[in-house]
C-alpha cells in the first residue's frame, strides 16, 4: 500500500456571543456562517437558535481539518468566514416556519488568526447592518475566536490517494459518506 506524507492544519472556530442587539422582536437569534471548501464552494452552517436577548451567548465551537499535498496555510490565508446575525420569529405563519431575517454581516479572514500570536485570534467585530439603522443605537457586534494549529504530518493510504485523484467537484475534500462509499467500492 503506497503512502504519501502531506501537511494538515487544525482549525477551530468558536462563536462566543453578540452584543448591541436591541429592539429585536420576540423570537430566536442564530448565527449563519459560510466556509469555503477545497473546491471554492461555499458551505452554509447555522449555530443553534437561542431566544432573542440584547446579549445572546452561544459559545459554540466547530473544528475543521485542512489537508493537502501543498501548503494548507497558504490556501487558508486566502479564505475567510462570513458571519450573519439572523432573527427568526417563533410564531408560524399559516402553519409554516418563517424565514429568517438578516440583521448584520461581517467577514473575517483566516489570515487574521494565522498572523496572531500563537495563531489564536479572539475579538469583537462590528456587523454591518442590513436594514435601516435606528439613530442612536450601536451596530451589533459578534465575539468570535479563530484558532489554527499544525497537525503532525499524516500518512495517506492508497484508498485515500485514489479518492483524492478523482478530482470530481464532490470529493476533492470529501465527506465521510463519500470516503465510506469509495472504500467500500475498492
Amino acid at each position: 500500500m503506497a503512502h504519501n506524507l502531506h501537511s494538515a492544519l487544525s482549525c477551530q472556530l468558536t462563536i462566543l456571543r453578540a452584543k448591541n442587539v436591541e429592539l429585536v422582536p420576540t423570537g430566536n437569534l442564530f448565527i449563519r456562517y459560510y466556509l469555503v471548501d477545497g473546491n471554492g464552494e461555499r458551505i452554509r452552517l447555522n449555530s443553534r437558535e437561542i431566544k432573542s436577548t440584547s446579549d445572546p451567548i452561544w459559545n459554540e465551537k466547530v473544528s475543521l481539518e485542512c489537508h493537502g499535498p501543498n501548503d494548507p496555510a497558504a490556501e487558508l490565508r486566502m479564505q475567510s468566514v462570513v458571519f450573519e446575525l439572523r432573527w427568526r420569529s417563533t410564531s408560524p405563519v399559516l402553519g409554516r416556519v418563517v424565514r429568517s431575517k438578516l440583521l448584520g454581516r461581517v467577514e473575517i479572514s483566516w489570515n487574521d488568526a494565522l498572523e496572531s500570536k500563537g495563531m489564536l485570534m479572539e475579538k469583537w467585530v462590528t456587523l454591518a447592518r442590513m436594514s435601516s439603522a435606528v439613530v442612536g443605537l450601536k451596530a451589533p457586534a459578534l465575539q468570535v475566536r479563530m484558532e489554527v494549529g499544525v497537525l503532525e504530518k499524516t500518512k495517506t493510504s492508497a484508498v485515500e490517494s485514489r479518492w483524492k485523484e478523482c478530482n470530481c467537484r464532490h470529493c476533492a475534500y470529501g465527506r465521510d459518506e463519500e470516503i465510506f462509499a469509495i472504500a467500500a467500492a475498492l
